[in-house]
């Protein structure tokens, strides 16, 4: 059996996150990034780590998946909202428990940080396979609906 490390990411990083970032958004929405600009916004991350921070998954040196927390600050809770953005694992490393290691990773870290009230996502909601997994780890979509506006 395969064993994971998760882990915070490292500049080392970068190219994979890079790469895990264009395949997604063509997976996900078809769409071509500029791979400048994502590398910019990736590298942002580790120049502010204010933005955020992301987290690794790997398996003898070779990055099988990555995401990254952002924070929201939330006065109903009174404290942080962590939110789960850029999910990408590896086709290859694909329903081995990859996700599920990292989400265990955050999620602990966030139990044991009393700031933290909660952990988001948002999903497409056409795809099926990760809403059943995210339900599998005892999180919903119930009770919001996300809307957004950009910018050209």
């Amino acid at each position: 059996m395969k064993t994971f490390d998760y882990r915070n990411a490292t500049r080392e990083d970068i190219p994979a996150i890079v790469q895990f970032q264009l395949a997604m958004a063509k997976e996900t929405e078809n769409l071509e990034l500029n791979p400048q600009v994502c590398a910019e916004g990736v590298l942002a991350v580790f120049q502010r780590p204010e933005l955020g921070i992301y987290y690794v998954s790997d398996i003898e040196g070779v990055v099988a998946g990555s995401l990254l927390t952002t924070y929201e600050w939330s006065d109903w809770r009174n404290g942080e909202v962590w939110w789960l953005q850029s999910v990408y694992v590896r086709p290859e490393f694909r329903r081995q428990g990859v996700y599920r290691g990292l989400y265990a990773h955050i999620r602990s870290i966030a139990l044991a940080r009393e700031e933290v009230r909660a952990i988001r996502l948002y999903v497409d909601r056409r795809n099926v396979v990760a809403r059943s997994v995210y339900e599998s780890l005892g999180m919903n979509g119930n009770h919001y609906q996300v809307f957004e506006w950009l910018k050209d």
